[in-house]
């Protein structure tokens, strides 16, 4: 987290926040409650029918504590070596919970391409597999593990542009990186 001018730390947004945030940007959302889930199987026992690229996000660092946000579909494997070695890394692997409350304010299970509007410093480098432009809608938990708000994949690059993470492309299952 960050401190503002007084020094005291910023508390990361709310998902109502960030919700208002989106509607401010004329991002129209419909988003969905639901339990907690924690992982890609655990969602895809609630999802039904819910149009729109289904996605999974690794919070990921190195041994120079560069950090990323890889954002691929849910079915996607990845290779965390090969992936490293694409993204000029050594020694990448899953960040801390810690450290993913501290630079993009969510906790285990919430990981969301929508943390970058809690990290005001662009630490974070989102890298967002190219497969997910192939589908018109995407769904991303609203900075907590209990909803999933879908949105136009357009507008999620815009709500990225616009936090100051411009994402990077990656071709995962054809590159090797997945398997």
């Amino acid at each position: 987290m960050t401190a503002d001018d007084s020094g005291a730390p910023q508390r990361p947004c709310s998902p109502q926040t960030l919700l208002d945030r989106l509607a401010a940007m004329g991002i129209e959302a419909e988003t969905l409650r639901h339990p907690p889930v924690f992982t890609v199987e655990e969602a895809r026992a609630l999802r039904g029918d819910l149009p729109g690229a289904h996605i999974k996000n690794l919070f990921l660092r190195d041994k120079k504590q560069r950090m990323w946000l890889l954002v691929c579909l849910a079915d996607t494997k990845v290779d965390l070596k090969q992936l490293a070695a694409r993204l000029g890394s050594k020694g990448l692997s899953f960040a801390s919970a810690e450290r993913l409350l501290t630079y993009w304010g969510v906790t285990p299970g919430a990981v969301t391409p929508f943390g970058a509007v809690n990290d005001s410093e662009g630490a974070v480098q989102v890298v967002l597999e190219r497969a997910i432009l192939t589908h018109e809608r995407v769904n991303c938990h609203p900075l907590d593990n209990a909803m999933t708000t879908n949105i136009a994949t357009a507008d999620l690059l815009r709500f990225l542009e616009a936090t100051a993470h411009p994402p990077q492309f990656i071709e995962l299952a054809e590159s090797g990186a997945a398997a």
